[in-house]
């Protein structure tokens, strides 16, 4: 199915029968992704006596138990709620969900102190002039072992505080990453990047996003998509 979308004087077209998932799925066990020191995710039959929620097991019908952390165990969402004093939801700050979004993939060899980082330089090769309203960022490398690796205690990359300020200063709303966060792992909770972006406190920016612990596969090329945030 061919769709045509005007917005903002420009027309795109999607082929919405060939949707590209870049979320990572929960599985049990060691083997999900995670990040932050949470607890393995566990997906379990709910028992009642004899009773027991697994076809495979007896049970009429598969009726289980999840327990997981949304942050830690995979692909998640934020709004500025994640950071802020006050009660904000994602399910009132996001409130559209598509949006034209550039594709870009990165390299972090900068290094700061030992960091790899991700630079206002980088994104600013990478996207040439464009200003979409959706950044999704691929770093690399980008092997498929990121859907089940091990982030807590790795220090992995992270935006610089003058790269996530560039990202606004761009007039994107909404940034996707594969990594666990767009912070340092451990930065004393100053969470500069974070700050930059939602322009938290001062003047934020309620309807911004951010997702991490995406993967985009390295079948998908560089350019510009349609983008569907589902939360």
């Amino acid at each position: 199915m061919i769709a045509k979308i005007t917005h903002k004087g420009k027309s795109y077209h999607a082929d919405l029968g060939k949707p590209i998932d870049i979320s990572i799925p929960l599985r049990t066990g060691e083997e999900n992704v995670s990040a932050w020191y949470v607890n393995p995710v566990k997906i379990e039959p709910v028992q009642s006596g004899d009773w027991i929620g697994d076809v495979n097991k007896g049970g009429s019908v598969n009726f289980r138990n999840i327990v997981f952390n949304p942050h830690g165990n995979g692909t998640h969402t934020e709004c500025v709620g994640h950071i802020s004093k006050e009660n904000y939801t994602i399910n009132k700050s996001l409130t559209t969900f598509f949006f034209i979004a550039e594709l870009i993939t990165i390299l972090p060899d900068e290094l700061i102190n030992g960091d790899k980082v991700i630079t206002k330089m980088h994104i600013e090769n990478c996207l040439e002039g464009k200003k979409p309203e959706a950044i999704i960022i691929r770093t690399l490398d980008n092997h498929t072992s990121k859907i089940n690796k091990q982030y807590s205690n790795t220090n992995p990359p992270y935006l610089t505080e003058e790269a996530a300020l560039y990202i606004h200063e761009l007039g994107i709303d909404h940034l996707l990453i594969d990594l666990p966060s767009v912070d340092r792992e451990v930065d004393q909770g100053r969470l500069l990047a974070h700050h930059a972006f939602w322009q938290y406190p001062q003047q934020t920016r309620l309807h911004r996003t951010i997702t991490e612990l995406i993967y985009v596969p390295n079948s998908v090329f560089d350019g510009t998509y349609l983008l569907n945030i589902q939360i």
